[in-house]
């Protein structure tokens, strides 16, 4: 009896990070054509990754099956991001898989980068964490260097965590996040813009 081929779906943010998720069996992937970037959103307070079409971009990832194969489950979870077909864009470690798609917020919906709309430490150190993980040191630094966006202020909220799913970093790991930002030269906000003009 033949081994029925499953739907999969490329994760290039936090689903990277294995402790952040109950998606299983994952696989180490990449995809070309798309590249990550912060963005944000009118329907979201903090800026977050999406996947922008780049012709001539690589993407490191994970991808995850698809939770009882039911794509409308999985689309309400994104909501807020358009589903694209990446089946034959994604290089894989999974074997045989029917579809494999990659999220990405539609242009329409995205703003420009500002102190409104800030990425949250807790979240980058989480995203960090699954890449250091996965890809090693060198693959975190690669986050850095193969992602859009950084103009777009962080948020300093290690000691009080809004991210839901955020992790306790080791040392290295956090300096790793430290250095990457320090490289970039990118702003890190100790409080919103709303909490400094009550």
């Amino acid at each position: 009896m033949p081994r029925m081929k499953h739907p999969y779906f490329f994760g290039y943010g936090s689903l990277v990070n294995r402790r952040t998720h109950v998606f299983t069996p994952c696989h180490r992937a990449r995809v070309t054509g798309w590249r990550r970037a912060w963005c944000a959103t009118v329907s979201r307070p903090q800026a977050f990754l999406t996947a922008i079409p780049d012709a001539g971009a690589e993407t490191l990832g994970l991808i995850a099956p698809v939770p009882n194969d039911d794509w409308a489950a999985l689309d309400a979870r994104e909501e807020g991001y358009g589903r694209h077909d990446a089946t034959a864009q994604v290089v894989h470690e999974a074997g045989e898989v029917s579809r494999i798609a990659v999220y990405s917020i539609a242009e329409e919906h995205r703003l420009p980068s500002s102190t409104e709309h800030p990425i949250l430490l807790s979240y980058l150190d989480v995203v960090i964490q699954g890449f250091a993980a996965e890809y090693g040191a060198e693959g975190a630094r690669g986050f850095f260097d193969t992602t859009a966006g950084w103009e777009t202020p962080i948020l300093n909220d290690r000691d009080a965590p809004l991210y839901p799913r955020a992790q306790t970093l080791t040392g290295d790991e956090r300096a790793l996040v430290d250095e990457g930002l320090a490289r970039l030269g990118c702003r890190v906000l100790t409080e919103r813009p709303s909490a400094r003009r009550a």
